[in-house]
C-alpha cells in the first residue's frame, strides 16, 4: 500500500492549487492526472478563448474608427492568433512546466486514470494509493454530448477542437448558445465564418435576463450570425464534406464544421460514486459549505457543482487547504457568484437574475439604466450597448442581484459583487460618490430608476 497524507485525485486548477499548497505546508502530497496538468483553462478553456476573443474584438474595434477618427481598412489572419494559443499551450499542448510547477513545491505526480476504491483509497492502473489526512477531489468536467441520432457519427468539434484549430472553415454550426457557443461563435464570425447558433431555449445565454441576452443576440446579429432560439435538433448528419442539422420547426442547417456547446458533465463514474457510498445518480458531488462530500473527502472546482469558472476553482482551493490544515477561515458562500461572457458586449452578472430571484418567491424590484445613456457611454459613441440592471429586495433593501453588460461589463461587475456579497443596503449605493465620466456611474442611473419604481408602486 502506498501511503500518503492527502491524494489529490485530478490536477486541474482547483487540484493544483490544493496540492501546491499543501506540499508547501510540509504535508506529503500526491497528485493524479490522466490529461493535461493545469486543467482546462489554460489549454482549452478561459485563457486561448480569451485570446481568440480579444483577437476578433479588435477587428471589429478599428473598423468603429470611421466617424470617430477617421478610417481603417481591416484584414483578418487567423494564423497569429493560433500560433499564440500554441505558444501559450506551452508549446503545442505540453505540460511539463506545469508538472515541474507542482513537483517542485513538494508534491509526488503520477499520470494516469484513477478509480476511487473507498474514501481513503484511489486505484491508478493496478497500484492502490492510501490517503491518511484526506481525499481531494477535484477531476473537473468534460463536454456534455446530446444523444442527437446521428451525432455520433459525425467528426464533430468540441470546444477543444474549436480552440485548437489552425484553419477556420467557411461555415460553422454551433449547437448550444450559452456563454461557450456565443463567445467562439462571434469570434469565429469576426473573421469572417458564416455561423448559425442554434439554442434550444428561448434566447442566448439562457441563465441571464431577456432584456440581457437581448442585446447580445443584437450584437451577433450585426456580425452576420444567425441566431435559431426555441428550437430543438433532431438529428445531424455529415456527407464527407459537410453537416447538415435538422431543426425544428427550421430547413435544415449546413455547415463545414459542427460545435457542439451545449454544457459539461463531471468526470465521475458509477463505480467511484458508489465507491464514496453515495446514492442515486452519479453526478456533481454534493458538498456543504465546508466543501466535504463524506468525512475525510472534499470537492474543489467544477465537480462540485457551483459554477465551472476558474475564480470558483481557486476559491473552493483555499477553503479546502484550509479544513485539511485544521485552520479558521471563512467557509463557502456562493451567494454572489459572479460570471463573465467576454462577448461584445461583455455580459457580466452576480446572484441571481429577476426571473430566478421571483422563481424563489422573493417580491423583488429592478431598477435599470442603458449604459449608452451615461456620459462614458456617449463619449464611447460606437459599440456603446449595454445596461446596468439591479435587483432588489426590498424588505432588505439589499442587492440579491445584479448584471452589467456592454464596454468592460465584466470590470464593472465587480462594484456590484461587492454589494451583493456585502449585503451593501441600496441607501448605501445611493449615497456614494460615483466618479465622472465612468462606466459605473451606471450604477448610480439604475439606483435612481430603482427609486421611482419604489416610488409608483
Amino acid at each position: 500500500m502506498n501511503q500518503v497524507d492527502v491524494i489529490v485525485l485530478g490536477v486541474g486548477v482547483a487540484g493544483e492549487a490544493v496540492g501546491g499548497q499543501l506540499a508547501e505546508a510540509g504535508l506529503e502530497v500526491l497528485g493524479i492526472e490522466a490529461e493535461l496538468v493545469g486543467g482546462e483553462c489554460p489549454y482549452w478553456g478561459c485563457i486561448p478563448s480569451k485570446m481568440m476573443l480579444r483577437a476578433a474584438h479588435m477587428l471589429v474595434e478599428a473598423r468603429r474608427i470611421d466617424g470617430i477618427a477617421g478610417h481603417a481598412d481591416v484584414t483578418p489572419d487567423w494564423a497569429p492568433v493560433a500560433a499564440r494559443i500554441r505558444a501559450e499551450a506551452t508549446d503545442n499542448w505540453d505540460d511539463t512546466v506545469a508538472v515541474d510547477r507542482f513537483v517542485g513545491k513538494g508534491g509526488r505526480f503520477v499520470r494516469g486514470r484513477a478509480r476511487i476504491v473507498s474514501p481513503t483509497q484511489v486505484e491508478v492502473d493496478g497500484t492502490v494509493y492510501e490517503a491518511r489526512r484526506g481525499l481531494v477531489i477535484s477531476c473537473g468536467t468534460t463536454a456534455s454530448i446530446p444523444p442527437i441520432p446521428g451525432l455520433a457519427d459525425t467528426p464533430f468539434w468540441t470546444n477543444r477542437e474549436a480552440i485548437s484549430t489552425e484553419t477556420l472553415p467557411a461555415s460553422l454550426v454551433v449547437i448550444g448558445g450559452g456563454a461557450i457557443g456565443a463567445e467562439l461563435g462571434q469570434a469565429f464570425a469576426r473573421f469572417g465564418v458564416d455561423v448559425t447558433i442554434i439554442e434550444a431555449a428561448p434566447h442566448v445565454l439562457p441563465p441571464e435576463d431577456p432584456e440581457v441576452a437581448q442585446l447580445l443576440a443584437d450584437a451577433l446579429a450585426e456580425d452576420g450570425v444567425r441566431v435559431i432560439a426555441g428550437a430543438g435538433v433532431t438529428g445531424v448528419s455529415h456527407d464527407g464534406s459537410e453537416f447538415s442539422v435538422a431543426v425544428d420547426g427550421h430547413e435544415p442547417v449546413t455547415g463545414e464544421r459542427l460545435l457542439i456547446a451545449t454544457g459539461r458533465r463531471p468526470n465521475l463514474d458509477a463505480a467511484s460514486w458508489a465507491a464514496l457510498g453515495l446514492d442515486g445518480r452519479p453526478g456533481f458531488l454534493p458538498v456543504g459549505d465546508d466543501l466535504r462530500v463524506v468525512d475525510g473527502v472534499w470537492a474543489a472546482g467544477d465537480i462540485a457543482g457551483k459554477g465551472a469558472f476558474t475564480h470558483v476553482a481557486t476559491y473552493h482551493a483555499a477553503i479546502v487547504v484550509r479544513q485539511i490544515l485544521g485552520q479558521d477561515g471563512p467557509l463557502a458562500d456562493h451567494t454572489a457568484l459572479p460570471r463573465v461572457t467576454f462577448t461584445d458586449p461583455e455580459i457580466g452578472s452576480v446572484g441571481l437574475s429577476e426571473t430566478q430571484a421571483r422563481a424563489q418567491g422573493l417580491d423583488v424590484i429592478a431598477g435599470s439604466a442603458p449604459v449608452e445613456a451615461t456620459s462614458r457611454g456617449w463619449l464611447h459613441k460606437a459599440g456603446n450597448a449595454g445596461i446596468i440592471k439591479l435587483i432588489v429586495d426590498p424588505a432588505t433593501d439589499t442587492l440579491v442581484g445584479a448584471a452589467s453588460a456592454g464596454p468592460s461589463g465584466g470590470e464593472i461587475l465587480g462594484a456590484l459583487t461587492v454589494a451583493v456579497h456585502g449585503r451593501v443596503p441600496v441607501t448605501t449605493l445611493e449615497s456614494m460618490i460615483y466618479a465622472y465620466p465612468t462606466f459605473h456611474r451606471g450604477i448610480q442611473d439604475a439606483i435612481h430608476d430603482l427609486r421611482r419604481r419604489q416610488a409608483s408602486s
